[in-house]
Formats: C-alpha cells, structure tokens, sequence
C-alpha cells in the first residue's frame, strides 16, 4: 500500500486551538491522535534540533516554546509547524506523527509512553 493510501497516515482532521498546549488529528483508520506539544516540540525533526546524525533524540524546552502558531500541509506527506518563539524548521512527516502519538492506546506498556521511532 503506498503511502498516499495509507489510512494510518492519511489526517482527516486536525485540531490545535491557539493557546492549547494539545494539538489532536483524525486519522482515516478512525484513530485520533493526541499530540502534547511538549512532544511535538521536544521531537522536533529539523537539523537545528536534531543534528545531522540521523538519530532522533527529545530536546527539553521551555513552556514558552510550546505554543504553535501554524500549521501548514506540506505536499501530501506531512506538516510543517510554525512556533510562536518563531522556530519553523520542522517537518513532521505523517508516519512520525503517528509515532508521536501520545493517545491512551498508544501509550500502553507494550507501546511505551514514547515514540516507536
């Protein structure tokens, strides 16, 4: 099945209110995934936060930094968000969002409470 098909990775919906610390998305396999922005924030995938390594590790940040501005499809594969601090360098490929996700299915013992990266 290729990506574009994929319902795993196909949002439908996606809700992040300004001022909400939460961003969630509908996905077309019916799962709606809960996405802290301490999360979203933390595993930024950019090169200024991440390196060039090609290993993606969670970065603290502060509360201040936590507050997305924008949101933005980028092609039919990902988000890129936009931070009120203005950092904008990431782009959250659809498939990594599903492994940031942070709902209560996910975050069982057998998936951990962090991204199956």
């Amino acid at each position: 099945m290729t990506a574009a098909r994929d319902p795993r990775i196909k949002p439908l919906a996606i809700r992040s209110p300004r001022g909400a610390r939460t961003t969630e998305i509908d996905w077309a396999d019916g799962h709606k995934g809960v996405y802290p922005h301490v999360v979203l924030r933390g595993y930024c995938p950019c090169a200024g936060c991440q390196g060039h390594s090609g290993e993606i590790r969670f970065i603290e940040t502060r509360d201040d930094q936590q507050e997305i501005e924008d949101i933005t499809p980028v092609g039919n594969y990902a988000l890129a968000l936009k931070w009120f601090d203005g950092h904008d360098g990431g782009i959250y490929s659809y498939k990594f969002l599903r492994a940031l996700c942070q709902c209560d299915a996910c975050r069982t013992p057998e998936h951990g409470s962090m991204p199956r990266l």
